[in-house]
């Protein structure tokens, strides 16, 4: 009888869930990102200063270039990481330039570093990896 009941401990045990709380995860497609921007370009222009973002062709919906340093550049899906399979779950970049915005559900979202600032989006804006080397900014995932 002992036994049996330490099997059912153990078995009860091993089958126990290790995590409960699920991380809410964003149903945006991936799509193949290669480009590249020549920040001298005039067409970037407010790429050249701290704090300067651009509207770039690529990813699912485009992307949301946002200079954070001199050497530093966040690049981020325009498409809302909540219901983002609706047709209106876009972002824009507000005009404070500090953050970006779906009118469609009204989520909002930090340009540092892609955090939601205002729900209902539960998950950051997708991120694209970049590289500088001072003239070309590649942005890649």
């Amino acid at each position: 009888m002992r036994y049996l009941c330490a099997f059912f401990l153990i078995s009860f045990i091993f089958f126990l869930p290790v995590g409960c709380k699920k991380e809410a995860q964003s149903a945006i497609p991936d799509a193949n990102v290669d480009v590249y921007i020549y920040i001298n370009n005039p067409s970037y222009i407010s790429l050249t200063g701290v704090g300067g973002w651009a509207y770039v062709n690529g990813g699912v919906r485009g992307i949301i270039v946002y200079r954070k340093t001199a050497d530093e550049f966040m690049s981020y899906e325009r498409n809302c990481t909540f219901q983002s399979t609706d047709a209106c779950a876009t972002v824009i970049v507000d005009k404070n330039a500090i953050m970006a915005s779906d009118s469609c559900c009204g989520s909002q979202f930090l340009l540092t570093d892609g955090s939601v600032l205002k729900t209902p989006a539960a998950v950051p804006l997708k991120q694209y990896r970049n590289t500088f080397d001072g003239n070309v900014l590649h942005i890649y995932n």
